[in-house]
């Protein structure tokens, strides 16, 4: 029977990109959200007159030149919006106060960085010429077409695509940045490489910066307009228009299963709804042991889900995240410093992974989401759950009624103990930021905090990750081998389907293009010629360079002078 209908379970971008992906191919599509808005991890709130944005910090594929770039411009992401673009990815400032700045253009790092160490000239430029490289192999990374439906001569295409970079992927994949770091005779650049990512992610190896560096360097790893609620509103518009329907304030409790295929979903409420496809984009766990109840996994699935995941590494950490609202500009503030820090410091900051934080004024990202002449901050650092769940009493999310209607994100009581946690890093870190930024901690007039458990409350994401699988470790790798082998899909389920970050690894462009992959495969599968096209609906984005560091307004005048800015 030709399948034509299909239900999607989560409105993040994953869930977003398929459906967008299911009526450019012909499929009647409905999404259901528990939450109000669209978005899930990509998100944004108002605060008073401030928004804080808790997502986008860059956006792989914001503009031309690689495959990225074609799938953002598909679902309606870009267009019409200013993409801005720093020329520095990150500032690593030592305890000491001296800082690295992580220039993206290879040059620029080359002539920083043997400034700071002469004496590690020979690996720095080994550094540099490995990004400069990378900078051309990004045009040539597939992210259109799952390598599972790729015929035999399309992957001898790709292989041949990447000979000329087979040496560098080989040694940038095959050595932890923990190693490679330690070979920087400067003990600040032994440090600082390992947080060009703004955290320390002590499982990847080199391949993962030169990639995000490469495409800072191309131009394609700016933030947009409007930030991150900005984004997935804009995808949900093109959804909308393409025909689709979206339902909020709607949880999915269970996938109705008849005779081993997927026939719909059961809401909260009770109520059913049916489809011929139903497509989970949510947290993986969560997809497996409860909506399916453990039914229908592999061995390899079951030792994903009930022990691999609970191994310390296999997922994404959660963030603590602090937000402060200024009522005036901080001029000398950087767009993005991790900051390193000592024992005291780190030891008041709950859950922390590693000690530091990452600072943003993220005002500099996105003007338009404070006040004029006002300021956001943004601090985070990677953060256990554990600590926060052992001092929280309330549970972990809670269904409300509000307005006759019920609502599964609103806020919970959780104790005394960890409001007063909450408020012993919401301190320490002012603190610490109004010693480097004199005056800070009289401005702030706004404030709100974010921990691991706010994570859950608002996606249920298992244990407050934001990303899933991680890369490179046995979760991740497994996660992809059983993908490559079954596509994504369960054994033995028919109508079934998984998206989204849980069906890959990586951030935001790989759950939309798990999205696009998903239903590849569902055309494959009907006979179907799959088909995409770029939304016409508004103009191509415009692009602005925003020089930083201390000679930023030198170079300001130098990208006016010869049209950088545009």
């Amino acid at each position: 029977m030709s399948r034509r209908s299909v239900i999607i379970i989560g409105g993040g971008l994953g869930g977003l990109s398929t459906g967008c992906y299911a009526q450019m191919n012909g499929y009647r599509s409905r999404i259901f959200e528990m939450h109000e808005i669209p978005g899930g991890c990509c998100t944004a709130w108002d605060k008073g007159d401030f928004t804080f944005d808790c997502c986008v910090s860059w956006l792989l594929g914001n503009c031309p030149g690689n495959e990225m770039h074609q799938i953002w411009l598909e679902l309606g992401a870009l267009q019409g919006k200013q993409m801005r673009h720093f020329d520095v990815f990150n500032i690593v400032r030592g305890r000491d106060g001296r800082a690295v700045y992580f220039y993206s253009d290879p040059d620029r790092l080359q002539e920083h960085l043997l400034d700071l160490s002469p004496v590690d000239a020979r690996l720095i430029r080994d550094f540099c010429n490995g990004l400069r490289k990378f900078r051309k192999l990004l045009s040539v990374y597939p992210f259109l077409k799952p390598v599972g439906l790729m015929g035999t001569f399309e992957r001898w295409r790709m292989l041949a695509s990447f000979a000329p970079y087979f040496n560098l992927i080989r040694k940038s994949i095959g050595t932890l940045m923990t190693d490679y770091s330690t070979k920087f005779r400067d003990p600040l650049l032994r440090e600082a490489f390992n947080f060009i990512l703004y955290e320390k992610h002590p499982a990847f190896p080199v391949l993962p910066f030169y990639f995000q560096l490469a495409a800072h360097a191309n131009g394609s790893a700016g933030v947009p307009e409007g930030g991150s609620l900005g984004l997935a509103e804009s995808i949900e518009r093109r959804y909308r228009r393409l025909g689709g329907e979206i339902t909020y304030n709607a949880k999915v409790e269970e996938v109705l299963v008849e005779d081993d295929r997927a026939v719909g979903v059961r809401l909260s409420d009770g109520s059913e709804f049916r489809a011929d496809i139903v497509v989970s984009a949510c947290d993986g766990h969560t997809t497996t042991m409860k909506l399916l109840g453990g039914r229908y996994l592999t061995d390899t699935h079951r030792e994903l889900y009930t022990s691999t995941i609970n191994e310390p590494g296999m997922i994404f950490p959660g963030y603590f995240a602090l937000f402060l609202g200024l009522d005036r500009p901080f001029p000398d503030g950087e767009p993005c410093t991790t900051h390193l820090l000592d024992g005291e410091m780190a030891s008041e900051l709950i859950g922390i992974r590693h000690p530091s934080i990452n600072v943003q004024f993220r005002s500099s990202h996105y003007p338009e989401l404070a006040p004029r002449g006002k300021t956001i901050v943004y601090a985070t650092y990677f953060c256990d759950i554990e600590p926060w769940r052992a001092l929280s009493t309330g549970p972990e999310q809670a269904t409300r009624m509000r307005k006759g209607e019920p609502r599964y994100t609103l806020s919970v009581r959780r104790g005394t103990s960890y409001y007063a946690a909450k408020r012993q890093v919401k301190n320490a870190i002012v603190d610490f930021l109004d010693e480097r930024y004199p005056g800070l901690k009289d401005a702030v007039v706004v404030r709100d905090i974010s921990t691991p458990l706010t994570q859950v409350r608002y996606t249920g994401n298992y244990d407050g990750t934001v990303l899933g699988w991680q890369p490179f470790v046995e979760g991740g790798e497994t996660m992809e081998k059983v993908i490559k082998k079954h596509g994504p899909r369960l054994p033995g389920l028919e109508n079934f389907y998984l998206s989204g970050v849980w069906a890959t690894t990586g951030g935001l462009i790989r759950a939309a293009a798990a999205g696009r992959q998903v239903m590849q495969f569902v055309c494959r599968d009907d006979g179907r010629e799959f088909t995409a096209s770029i939304d016409d609906s508004a103009p191509a984005p415009t692009h602005l360079v925003i020089p930083v560091g201390p000679d930023a307004a030198a170079r300001s005048a130098e990208h006016q002078r010869t049209g950088a800015m545009t």
